[in-house]
């Protein structure tokens, strides 16, 4: 498989949410060689906060493989998740997780908190990371550039 191809999903995902006025992150969900979700984060658009991207496309992949258990399935983000998103990649049994740049605010795959291998927990997700990262940068520095 090409992380880049899946990551390219996930940057369109991106593009998407800047368009409604979201900040641009993007999901694909990817299981056997095949994108069964995407999604992209729609907080402004829903008036929702738990409307991140990688959520929306946890509960779209549930959908379309009739379980809430992901397991083999791989998520691609263009930014690192944030602990809300890394309990649910947690929950859903995701096998791993590929995503662009680190977020030393919020980063909850590596960064700030390591949630998704805590060995406390019930389940562990493979981390990935550095995917496409400058551009997935690029387009969220440009995102509030564009605001300030």
């Amino acid at each position: 498989m090409d992380d880049e191809v899946f990551m390219r999903v996930a940057l369109d995902e991106a593009e998407r949410a800047a368009k409604h006025g979201d900040v641009p992150v993007g999901a694909a969900l990817v299981r056997d060689g095949d994108v069964i979700a995407r999604a992209c984060n729609e907080k402004e658009a829903r008036r929702d906060p738990t409307a991140h991207a990688e959520i929306l496309c946890l509960r779209a992949g549930a959908e379309a493989v009739g379980d809430w258990r992901l397991v083999g399935s791989t998520l691609y983000v263009t930014l690192e998740p944030c602990p809300m998103c890394a309990g649910a990649l947690v929950g859903a049994r995701v096998g791993e997780v590929v995503y662009g740049p680190q977020d030393p605010l919020a980063g909850a795959a590596y960064s700030l908190y390591n949630i998704v291998q805590d060995p406390r927990l019930n389940h562990s997700v493979s981390i990935r990371t550095g995917v496409l990262a400058e551009e997935s940068a690029r387009l969220l520095r440009s995102f509030f550039s564009d605001r300030r």
